[in-house]
Order: structure tokens, then sequence, then C-alpha cells
């Protein structure tokens, strides 16, 4: 029996490192330009590994085989742009960032939120997490800068020449400017929502983001994750919502704990939600002002 346990635990932990290997490596490229080309690649690989296996084509199993080393030198050639990117944002992950510099990003926000509510200037900040945001950044302008109240405030000031559309936030820095977010196609939200709240609310249906809308009518404080438009709320409140979604769990936590951190996402309820229920579609608010 021991022998037995010692000859199965090695292809066991192989298994399972190919898994979380695998796992992420899809996680990470899902919606990003590369997927469609992963999808295609691996579907053309496997149509054809079938093929030849299942009619017994022992030519072309033998240059399968034979040329196996080039087929992973043409995976490296391919999905360079995306390995690299993966690389190099290994130093980002959760597990290296403090807790202390994840509160510093969200007050960034909370402070930007607050100045631009006051003087009723609209803004839209989508906050990456997980997922990429290729649609929004395609439609966007490079800007590659730390951010900070200033420069937001600058960025959604009117008349500024990028001051439409919305700004993506990677982290501590603005990663591009005037986004074009796409737009819910959902047909039972109320009328006084306007384009921002809308793409807000259409965004986070497609993505794991957490957007920040502030109206430009009302200066009023929304923000929308998983589909769920939250608004009306205050900055102590906003502040709340992102540090249990951004904040990364102590590092003295349980791993199990840590993964359920990630796999669970934890949303506290705001004063407003605008939520689709199944059958039954409901929308609850505390305020009559239209948003734009």
């Amino acid at each position: 029996m021991l022998n037995w346990a010692q000859g199965v635990w090695r292809p066991v932990l192989e298994v399972f490192i190919l898994t979380v290997i695998l796992y992420n490596f899809f996680r990470y490229i899902r919606g990003t330009r590369g997927a469609p080309v992963v999808t295609g690649f691996m579907v053309v690989l496997l149509a054809f590994v079938l093929v030849t296996f299942l009619l017994r084509l022992e030519v072309l199993q033998y240059l399968t085989g034979a040329f196996s080393a080039v087929f992973v030198l043409a995976v490296l050639v391919i999905f360079q742009p995306e390995l690299r990117r993966m690389l190099a944002e290994l130093g980002n992950l959760p597990l290296f960032i403090n807790a202390h510099e994840q509160r510093e990003n969200i007050e960034v926000i909370v402070k930007t939120v607050e100045r631009l509510s006051e003087v009723r200037i609209g803004a839209l900040m989508a906050i990456e997490r997980t997922i990429r945001l290729p649609e929004a950044v395609e439609s966007g302008i490079a800007v590659d800068c730390e951010a900070t109240p200033e420069m937001l405030e600058t960025i959604f000031f009117p008349n500024n020449a990028i001051h439409d559309g919305g700004v993506i936030l990677k982290e501590d820095r603005i990663a591009y400017a005037a986004c074009i977010f796409p737009l819910t196609q959902r047909q039972d939200l109320s009328t006084s929502l306007g384009t921002r709240h809308r793409a807000a609310i259409g965004l986070t249906e497609e993505t794991d983001a957490v957007v920040v809308v502030v109206s430009e009518e009302t200066g009023q404080v929304s923000y929308a994750f998983k589909g769920l438009l939250f608004r009306n709320v205050t900055c102590e409140a906003l502040r709340s919502f992102l540090t249990s979604v951004l904040v990364t769990p102590s590092r003295s936590r349980s791993w199990l704990v840590w993964i359920r951190s990630r796999t669970r996402d934890r949303v506290k309820p705001g004063p407003v939600v605008l939520a689709n229920t199944g059958a039954e579609q409901a929308v609850t608010t505390t305020s009559t002002g239209v948003a734009k």
C-alpha cells in the first residue's frame, strides 16, 4: 500500500501543476486580443491529433512527435506579446502588493470623486482587475501616468480634449483615457439613466472591473459591479466597497481562504441597487434626479 501511494503522488502532483498552469494561462488571456488566436490554435491542434490517432495515420503520428519541439517554439513566437506581459505582471500579482498600497490607490479614487462631485464634473473610471479591457482600450488613448486626484481632475475637466469617455485604472496608474465602454443592452433600465451609467453597467456585465461614476447633472456618486448599479452612494460607502473588493487579504490567512477570496467576490450592499432578479426585475431608488 505504501509503495502504491509513493508511486501515485508524483503523477497526481504533475496533473495538479499542469492544471494550475493551464487554468491561469487561459484566465490571463481571456478578454485579450490573443484569445481568438489561442482558441483557433488549440482547436486545430486537437483536431489534428485526434484525426491522426483515431485513423492510425502512423506517418503523421511520427511527425507530430518529431515536431513537438517545433510546436512549442511556434507557441512562444505566436504568443510572445501575451507571454511577455504575463511575466512582466508577475510582480503586480496580489501576493506581492501590500494592503497599504492598495488602500492608497483607493484613496486617490475617493478623493477624486469627492472633488468632482462638489463641482458637478462628470466622470467615468474603470478599475481593472483580473480581466483585461480590450474593447475599451482599443477606443482609448494611452496615458500611462501616475494616478493622482489632480491628474484625474485634469482629464475630466470640461472642454478638455480627452474628457469624454472613461478612464482605465491599473493599480496606481492611469492606463487609458477617452475610452468608449460598451453600453448595456438591457431594456428594463430606468430612463433616468444616462450614457455614463449605462456604460458602467455594460462594462461590468462583460468583465470583473469596478466602475465608478460621477453624474455631471446631479453630482451623485455611483458604482457598478457585476452588472449591478449602486446609485447615490456616499464617499464612505464607496471607500468601504472598494476596500472589500480590491484590498488583498492578509498573508497570514491560509491559502484556502485566499483562493476563496479570489474566486468569490464579496460585495457590500449599497443604498441603491439596480439588479436583475431573474423573472422579476426591480429598481430601487432613493432620489428622483436624472443621472447623466
